[in-house]
């Protein structure tokens, strides 16, 4: 029930271009209506380095059109990404930097290696971020901290990432370079045994509640709530905790 999207640019970094934008949509595009599927782990099969960014290169060739429509396939296929309806974790390796870190920022949880380099440093290029980053990360480490961060184009590691919020969980980098993807496994198959209807409404009842007042957003979750009662899937887990065993859940 675990699937995993690699990133595996390596002479440039994995920086986001035209075809790799294109081949990320059409993955994802194949997840959100197969329901094997429980949880999306986003890593990088680089060592190093999650995801540079957009690719500069392409883009300089790029008429100023082009460049319009190259950030809105970026902003929409990473916006494709938050709307899948399972749990998404980012393994972040190595660096994420602009829309490497809007990439991550789309996924429900960050897990990074402690060395990892993190930030929204478009500012330096007289751009801004453009793949959702000026709306993701105030909404995950709060207004005036991102405002400082996409100001100043600061690059944090993964241990002050963790201390500020940006990321779940920091982990000390092994030998392998895989450590963050090790965590995100790990914490992926604790997503496992849950009831498959039950994680898919609770995601969308937090991320819609998240964005009206508390009275709208209980509304929300009272609809929410109503999906699960008529599934098998309820029905398995009451009888499982009846009778001291493990639920055996179909997602349905």
């Amino acid at each position: 029930g675990i699937v995993v999207l690699g990133l595996n640019r390596s002479h440039a970094k994995n920086a986001l271009n035209k075809n790799i934008l294109k081949m990320m949509s059409k993955a994802v595009d194949a997840l959100k209506s197969d329901k094997k599927v429980r949880t999306v782990i986003f890593r990088s099969e680089v060592p190093g380095i999650f995801c540079a960014g957009a690719d500069l290169k392409e883009r300089a060739k790029m008429h100023s059109s082009e460049v319009s429509s190259f950030v809105s396939k970026a902003r929409a296929t990473i916006n494709e990404m938050a709307n899948l309806p399972v749990p998404t974790i980012a393994a972040i390796d190595g660096a994420a930097l602009g829309g490497g870190l809007e990439l991550a920022l789309a996924c429900d949880i960050r897990v990074a290696a402690s060395s990892a380099k993190m930030g929204l440093v478009e500012t330096k290029l007289a751009i801004i971020p453009g793949a959702g980053g000026t709306q993701r990360l105030p909404r995950t480490i709060g207004v005036s901290l991102a405002k400082e961060l996409i100001f100043s184009a600061r690059i944090v590691d993964g241990e002050e990432a963790k201390s500020i919020g940006l990321i779940s969980h920091v982990v000390e980098q092994n030998e392998a370079g895989d450590a963050a993807y090790r965590r995100a496994l790990a914490l992926a198959r604790e997503f496992l045994p849950q009831g498959p209807v039950a994680m898919r409404v609770a995601k969308l009842a937090i991320n819609q509640g998240m964005e009206v007042d508390l009275v709208t957003g209980l509304a929300i979750e009272e609809a929410c709530y109503a999906q699960t009662i008529p599934t098998k899937d309820r029905i398995e887990g009451l009888l499982a905790f009846k009778e001291k065993r493990p639920p055996r859940y179909k997602g349905e």
